[in-house]
């Protein structure tokens, strides 16, 4: 790829790029730090070729023939795309026919909500000493009205109950999901659409919670897990090119679990921060995957 010149103008530099493409010159259009843009050539075989097409272009750039030409460049693309989309279907590597052997690095995010978990765990005993979980609960026990404390300025308790945990084996759970589906998400999309994720999720599965359960009392991170798992499990469906996958066994599990806490065979349970972040990430899951699917 080697650049054959600059325009002053986006819209010229657009108009010209369309042109060069039904010419069947494939291209790039780049702005440049000065506010102009640099037209680029993809095969170097094309560069004379291209580089007279830009002169006459520089000398009438208003004439009817590139406008008239640049009209079909969107149909060219649309037809591209679908010979490449034929191209994918018949072409497999391993990553697509064993997508689960896809090795993920967690990130700086994944493994700080990891160390604020174990330390929110240590200092408050596991879920046993009351005083820390009051400062962390989403309300204290015996105020009324709604959010009180949020409301006159402890924000951090929408959050903070997703790093409450009870007992041994709810951290560990929660820790292994959030390693996993936090390793996918940060490697593929970037530590800070993770952390709106997280974000999102936290909120979402601690209001459903908050207003649909029965105790103020509730803590974990399975809310935002089931946010991650639904995400990923919708967007992956849907946009295989996503690079998000999670492979049919662990849906499995993840559904089976929601349905054991649900009918009460594992205890006392936060069942609609479940559902809340099931919902949410799979609604967000699905309408990402729509609209990339719709650019292409």
């Amino acid at each position: 790829m080697r650049p054959i010149g600059i325009l002053p103008e986006e819209k010229q530099a657009r108009l010209f790029g369309d042109y060069l493409l039904t010419q069947g010159v494939r291209n790039e259009v780049e702005r440049d730090s000065d506010g102009s843009w640099i037209i680029w050539v993809l095969d170097d075989e094309q560069l004379d070729s291209g580089k007279g097409m830009l002169e006459q272009f520089r000398a009438n750039p208003h004439a009817h023939e590139f406008s008239r030409k640049a009209a079909d460049a969107e149909r060219l693309r649309v037809e591209e795309e679908k010979a490449q989309a034929h191209w994918r279907r018949r072409v497999h590597n391993r990553q697509r026919v064993f997508p689960e052997t896809r090795t993920y690095g967690a990130g700086l995010l994944t493994y700080g909500l990891i160390v604020v978990c174990a330390v929110v765990a240590v200092f408050s005993k596991l879920g046993q000493d009351r005083e820390i979980l009051e400062l962390l609960w989403i309300q204290q026990p015996g105020t009324r009205g709604f959010l009180p404390q949020v409301m006159h300025g402890e924000l951090w308790r929408v959050l903070t109950p997703i790093f409450i945990h009870y007992g041994p084996m709810h951290i560990i759970f929660n820790m292994m999901w959030l390693f996993s589906l936090g390793s996918m998400l940060e490697s593929v999309r970037g530590s800070n659409r993770f952390a709106i994720m997280v974000l999102v999720f936290a909120l979402g599965s601690n209001l459903a919670e908050y207003l649909f359960g029965s105790s103020i009392a509730f803590g974990g991170m399975s809310g935002v897990n089931y946010g991650l798992i639904g995400y990923v499990w919708i967007r992956g469906k849907f946009d295989p090119a996503s690079g998000l996958h999670l492979d049919k066994q662990s849906v499995i599990l993840a559904i089976v679990w929601f349905f054991l806490c649900l009918f009460g065979l594992i205890g006392s349970v936060a069942n609609f921060a479940h559902a809340g972040g099931l919902i949410l990430g799979m609604s967000w899951g699905w309408i990402s995957a729509q609209i990339t699917l719709r650019k292409v």
